[in-house]
């Protein structure tokens, strides 16, 4: 059985709030197990999460899932560039899946709304991962 961390964003929770909820339902109706779940205040901080998950060995994979809505500025687009990219470092450093169930940038409220099943989505995208990745060869693993 496949075991996932999760990374859930509390802001703007009560969209986030269904998101857990949805990544929740796919992980049980693919027969995996959430080893733990994780809440941070926003998207920005998931990357420390998923590292701290990505780092244990019961974990298969992590799921990180969020919701950035825009405001007034650009603050939404340098929240989620910077959490894809920190993101995507850790799934390469820690050579675990990591995959981002992150809505945004440019959303309003409502669309986000629309879009919960991203986190579903990730979950999915995950179990994937873990299928489908070759093992690292025995040569790659010497040289560590």
């Amino acid at each position: 059985m496949t075991t996932l961390g999760l990374v859930v964003a509390e802001f703007n929770r009560p969209i986030t709030e269904q998101m857990e909820q949805d990544a929740l339902e796919a992980a049980t109706a693919a027969g995996a197990e959430v080893y733990e779940t994780v809440h941070v205040p926003g998207v920005y901080d998931a990357p420390l999460a998923a590292d701290r998950l990505a780092r244990r060995d019961e974990v298969d994979a992590v799921a990180v899932v969020g919701t950035v809505i825009t405001g007034d500025t650009d603050h939404d687009q340098v929240i989620t560039d910077a959490t894809a990219q920190r993101l995507s470092d850790v799934s390469l450093e820690r050579d675990t899946p990591v995959t981002l169930g992150v809505t945004g940038p440019g959303m309003s409220a409502a669309e986000a709304r629309e879009r919960v099943e991203n986190a579903s989505k990730a979950v999915d995208g995950a179990l994937d991962l873990v299928d489908e990745l070759p093992n690292p060869s025995p040569a790659a693993d010497s040289q560590q």
